[in-house]
């Protein structure tokens, strides 16, 4: 855990709000959402507060080997946003201009996201809900979904149980 973070953003459409956004910011050790924010903006604050409460969850964890990789996006371009990962000691790094395959896990995320649960039980009437959803299901994803690739765990059991325990068989899904 805290080796390399990614993240992303994308777009929701409300029937009271207009678009709404919702930024994320994933530990690619076991999946795990350790960040993430709903606005009714595209501002900078959008990714820096998924930032913030990213660097929040993880305190004490000594991010100072810490890679956060995310596209060339303007919000995580902005000074305010590059500032705050050297203040935390985390070190940037942006894709190349025109690789679709450069931050494949945060879009990877997104799309699931937007299949389980923005298309299955939308439309959302603003942001209100559509915020509470997230939040219910980055529990979901962090705490009950179950992954292959970690020993069909969900990330919170891989990170807490460690990664050789898990993948020698050890856990009980």
């Amino acid at each position: 855990p805290n080796r390399l973070w990614v993240a992303d953003l994308t777009y929701v459409k409300t029937l009271y709000s207009g678009f709404c956004y919702v930024a994320f910011v994933i530990d690619c050790y076991a999946k795990m959402i350790v960040g993430w924010h709903a606005s009714r903006s595209l501002r900078t604050d959008l990714a820096l507060d998924a930032l913030e409460q990213a660097i929040w969850a993880r305190r004490g964890a000594g991010l100072d080997e810490l890679v956060h990789h995310s596209d060339r996006g303007v919000q995580y371009l902005a000074i305010r946003y590059t500032e705050r990962l050297a203040d935390a000691g985390i070190e940037p790094s942006v894709g190349s201009v025109g690789d679709s395959y450069d931050n494949a896990l945060a879009e990877s995320v997104i799309g699931l996201y937007k299949t389980e649960l923005v298309r299955n039980l939308g439309p959302w009437e603003g942001i209100d809900d559509l915020e509470l959803a997230t939040l219910e299901w980055v529990d979901w994803w962090n705490h009950r979904r179950l992954f292959g690739p970690i020993g069909y765990v969900p990330p919170a059991e891989f990170e807490q149980r460690g990664a050789n325990e898990v993948i020698e068989g050890t856990a009980h899904a």
